[in-house]
Formats: C-alpha cells, sequence, structure tokens
C-alpha cells in the first residue's frame, strides 16, 4: 500500500473522529446555532411588541392610566379596588 494514501486515510480518519472539529461536535454546534436564532427571532418579536405597546402608552394619557391600573393596581385617592380572579 503506498504511504502516502495511508498517511492521508489516517488524517482523514483523526479529522473526522478525534480533532476538536469532529463530525460530532460540529453537529452539537449547528443544532445550538439553530435554537439561538430561533430564540433570536422569538426575542425579536417581544421587543416589537414592548415599541409598539409603549409607543401607544406614551401617545395617550387614557391608556396610561388603564396600565397602571391593570398591572400595577393603581388607584386615586377616594377609589377601593377590588380583585376579581376567575
Amino acid at each position: 500500500m503506498n504511504k502516502y494514501i495511508l498517511t492521508l486515510f489516517i488524517a482523514t480518519i483523526w479529522m473526522l473522529f478525534f480533532d476538536e472539529n469532529d463530525i460530532l461536535t460540529r453537529f452539537k454546534y449547528d443544532q445550538k446555532i439553530h435554537s439561538l436564532k430561533t430564540e433570536i427571532s422569538f426575542y425579536e418579536k417581544e421587543i416589537e411588541q414592548s415599541q409598539s405597546k409603549m409607543i401607544e402608552l406614551q401617545s395617550n394619557d387614557r391608556n396610561l392610566e388603564k396600565f397602571a391600573r391593570e398591572q400595577y393596581l393603581m388607584k386615586k385617592t377616594n377609589e377601593d379596588i377590588f380583585i376579581i380572579e376567575e
């Protein structure tokens, strides 16, 4: 057997299975990249929704008051709050 072919074969086996960038590691990295891209798109949508909600709250005082009352249970001085849960 030719020594060059044997050397090439051993180097290929080494790079595919024993190197720090072997096939399994590359596959795991690809899966991690895919999950991170999915997470990025989720958070980008959340940012868009939050920004639109913020613009809506800043544009109208009535919306801001409604948000404060519903989310933070704020009230005026002469009011009582009753919380009804389903």
